[in-house]
């Protein structure tokens, strides 16, 4: 009896071989058509991010979006009225995603209704509703668990943005801290949640970028919660990973130390500084969970073919191997690309 893809994935992670390399691509990178339904009938494994285990509320805090038209363009005002003041986003659709014009954190004024707002979060589990997702799909896609971001990544990618990050990191460290530590506490108590759960593995955070951390903030404010997470995951027999689609030669040996299972889209040479090869040799003991270097998708389909055949070189034994698709490709190159990393990873069987 052959395996579904599910299991073909579940195997992996767990530090088996399946009956084929999986190959997986996130729920939101699809279209479907003729293609697709031929792809997944090959194999291809849909991840499916969007039923969590867990509810997020915020009690205390009213929330009111308003959608609006500007210049031709459609926003989404998005307001939070806490009784420290009112923060509010602005976003714009865009396809499979959304281009962010305002951050919740705009200027010092927000620490106060910022850091109200995260106290204020509760948890609440939602383990019914994955698990009957799970069951219809029957198979077809896996189902992954979110722990979230890493509370200074909270900061970094929801609330502030990069570059105002960097300057109040400078300017008002100890605000930052407070809201920092904040975070801890909410993620701590998703822990034992997550482990309680349904899911069999867990991301947590990711998108990290060692050219603004730095190894030392890394070490202090990142590692330690992947390891607390993973000791409680552990004890109930649940795997964890890290998004590390970046540059990652800098925090590598630091990434080694840590107690994940896998490392997803990690994305080879040439879309970042290691190639699969050396992160192979980096991090032995770990799943390579890898997005196909994006960046490929734009050359002629015979370069599709021939950097897959290097993957396959580089990825040696096929043991805690699986290739991935994490971000989007242009609609006019999917269907190619695609086609072309599964007939020749699968040519291998």
């Amino acid at each position: 009896m052959s395996m579904s893809l599910r299991d073909k994935v579940e195997t992996v992670l767990k530090g088996g071989v399946a009956d084929q390399i999986p190959f997986t691509i996130y729920e939101s990178k699809l279209p479907q058509c003729f293609v697709e339904r031929k792809l997944r009938n090959a194999g291809l494994c849909i991840v499916q991010r969007h039923v969590p285990v867990y509810k997020t509320k915020t009690p205390n805090v009213e929330v009111k979006t308003i959608i609006y038209n500007e210049n031709d363009k459609t926003f989404s005002r998005t307001e939070y009225q806490t009784p420290q003041g009112v923060l509010y986003t602005i976003s714009e659709p865009a396809g499979f995603t959304s281009w962010t014009h305002k951050r919740l954190f705009t200027t010092p004024d927000d620490y106060k209704p910022l850091l109200f707002m995260i106290n204020d979060i509760v948890f609440e589990s939602n383990y019914e509703a994955f698990e009957f997702a799970q069951k219809m799909d029957g198979g077809d896609s896996f189902f992954r668990g979110n722990i979230g971001l890493e509370p200074l990544q909270t900061l970094i990618s929801d609330y502030m943005g990069a570059e105002t990050f960097c300057t109040e990191w400078f300017d008002n460290r100890d605000e930052i801290l407070k809201l920092y530590e904040a975070l801890v506490l909410k993620r701590r108590q998703l822990y034992p949640l997550c482990a309680n759960s349904p899911a069999l593995a867990f991301n947590y955070g990711g998108n990290v970028t060692p050219e603004i951390l730095g190894l030392d903030r890394f070490e202090k404010y990142y590692v330690p919660h992947y390891n607390e997470a993973a000791d409680i995951l552990h004890k109930k027999g649940k795997l964890i990973g890290v998004h590390f689609d970046g540059n990652c030669k800098l925090i590598a040996e630091s990434i080694a130390r840590a107690n994940l299972d896998y490392i997803e889209a990690f994305t080879p040479a040439p879309g970042t500084d290691m190639t699969l090869a050396e992160a192979r040799k980096m991090w032995p003991g770990k799943v390579l969970w890898i997005n196909f270097p994006s960046a490929i998708h734009l050359e002629p389909v015979e370069v599709v073919h021939s950097t897959t055949e290097e993957l396959m070189h580089q990825m040696g034994m096929p043991e805690r191997f699986i290739m991935g698709i994490t971000e989007d490709i242009p609609a006019d190159c999917w269907q190619k690309t695609l086609s072309a990393i599964a007939e020749t990873m699968w040519k291998r069987r």
